[in-house]
């Protein structure tokens, strides 16, 4: 199998803004740089902010509970620690995440659960992502996957509401799940396929919009039977990626 890295997104806030990437080093055990990096808590979330560790997406807001989040995008700069966030409902926010986080919970408060749910505090965990895997993983997603679910269904479907890493074009409908336990060399890299992601509510919601439009979970079901869409991977061998990279599964 050959193909090609077609775009790279990372997501500094778990659920909250999309960035799409022009290059990315990887590292070996380690993320997508800045990936899932914060995350937001909830009123009911078990997160202990004095002892801070993974903890399951659960215990975030997301997507799944607030589907107006999906349509957040994102501009993270690495180098003055300053983020701009957007939303079609909302003004921007320019904010320093490490040092303004009730700046973002006041912004996400008018597209937000009023009592249930509602965000708390931005947290992060020093020197780990908080991924919905408990070990440093890489989403790799499929174009032709998400093309096929999208004429299964009869509109076109974002490829943001699966909200991937790298995604690869040039390969069969669903290929990738055939992958699990074998290893992917995409441009100087080396990635070891883990497992199939199963996806959640978030998927219902168009990215546009943040308005739930389609059922994505009874469409997988009926086309691959259970509710995956793209595998997880963990990096053996880092190195630089960029678009346009050829990605062979070895």
């Amino acid at each position: 199998m050959t193909a090609t890295l077609a775009h790279i997104f990372r997501h500094p806030i778990k659920a909250h803004g999309r960035e799409e990437l022009a290059s990315v080093v990887l590292s070996a055990g380690q993320t997508l740089p800045w990936d899932r990096h914060w995350a937001v808590t909830h009123d009911l979330s078990k997160f202990d902010a004095a002892a801070p560790a993974w903890v399951s997406c659960s215990n975030f807001q997301r997507g799944m509970r607030t589907p107006a989040v999906m349509a957040i995008e994102a501009q993270f700069d690495e180098a003055t620690g300053r983020m701009r966030l957007t939303h079609p409902a909302l003004p921007p926010l320019d904010f320093r995440p490490e040092e303004e986080g009730p700046r973002l919970i006041d912004w996400l408060t008018p597209i937000s659960p009023a009592e249930r749910f509602r965000p708390v505090a931005l947290v992060r965990v020093p020197g780990v992502s908080m991924t919905d895997s408990n070990y440093p993983t890489v989403s790799i997603k499929n174009m032709a996957s998400n093309a096929a679910l999208s004429e299964h269904m009869g509109m076109d479907l974002s490829i943001h509401r699966w909200r991937g890493n790298l995604w690869l074009d040039g390969l069969a409908p669903w290929e990738e799940f055939g992958w699990i336990g074998r290893r992917i060399r995409i441009g100087a890299t080396l990635l070891e396929v883990r497992e199939r992601v199963g996806r959640c509510k978030a998927t219902s919601a168009n990215p546009a919009t943040g308005e739930v439009d389609a059922d994505t979970l009874k469409a997988l079901r009926e086309v691959v039977g259970e509710q995956d869409f793209g595998v997880y991977a963990v990096v053996l061998e880092g190195g630089p990626i960029k678009p346009g990279d050829r990605a062979e599964v070895i």
